[in-house]
């Protein structure tokens, strides 16, 4: 279902689990996409005990512990996806069958561009952030978390469950070069989707006819006129 336009007031739309996930999940992608850059270009390697130059060893602890971290809150998103308010569905679902989506999509896409003199006011995601939401943080990251845990399963073992779970990939695609390719890729398609939505984020909440950023942390959208 299409997110309903509003007059005026103000609507609570992100309920406190959303926003506490949104949150913590932007500081596990932050970790995942630093710590991830260095495991894939490490450190220059020093001489000596092995115990006292363990900075690579304590930077792939970090970036596992935020990987669960991110896998916990997709699940928790998931499950929040099904209990909470209508809002809290949009991340899962696109109405791609709906012809006024498409062309409120492409109204956002010319908006974006300097091309429209006034954007329309949604209560949530407005259809071009419904749509990479969608694409890169559901799908994205579910690709992410299925290519990244099957290359920490070559670690755990034949036999652990993280092997039974996702150990399946690596055969599937060939070889774990191919899947670490993949999911390096991916890190960067995120990394630039981020800097987008931080850019996007500022911007709307200047010039847009609704609160973005307060938003995400009260839970309440509000309107700054009383137009359609």
């Amino acid at each position: 279902m299409m997110q309903r336009e509003i007059n005026s007031g103000a609507v609570y739309v992100y309920e406190a689990p959303v926003r506490i996930w949104h949150w913590a999940n932007a500081l596990s992608i932050t970790l995942l996409a630093i710590t991830g850059y260095l495991v894939a270009n490490p450190l220059p390697s020093l001489s000596g005990e092995a115990s006292d130059h363990f900075l690579m060893g304590y930077i792939r602890f970090v970036h596992f512990a935020a990987a669960y971290i991110f896998a916990v809150g997709f699940l928790g998103r998931i499950y929040w996806a099904m209990v909470g308010n209508e809002h809290s569905r949009q991340l899962f679902k696109l109405p791609v069958h709906r012809l006024t989506f498409w062309r409120e999509l492409l109204h956002e896409v010319r908006w974006y561009a300097f091309l429209e003199k006034e954007p329309k006011k949604y209560v949530g995601h407005n259809p071009l952030a419904h749509l990479f939401m969608v694409v890169i943080i559901t799908v994205g990251g579910f690709c992410m978390l299925l290519t990244g845990f099957s290359l920490y399963a070559e670690q755990t073992g034949l036999g652990s469950w993280q092997d039974s779970l996702f150990g399946w990939l690596i055969p599937l695609v060939g070889q774990s070069q191919d899947v670490r390719l993949w999911h390096h890729w991916g890190m960067w398609v995120i990394v630039v989707f981020v800097m987008l939505h931080v850019y996007v984020a500022i911007r709307e909440d200047i010039v847009s006819r609704q609160s973005i950023i307060s938003t995400m942390i009260s839970g309440w959208r509000t309107f700054k006129d009383d137009r359609p």
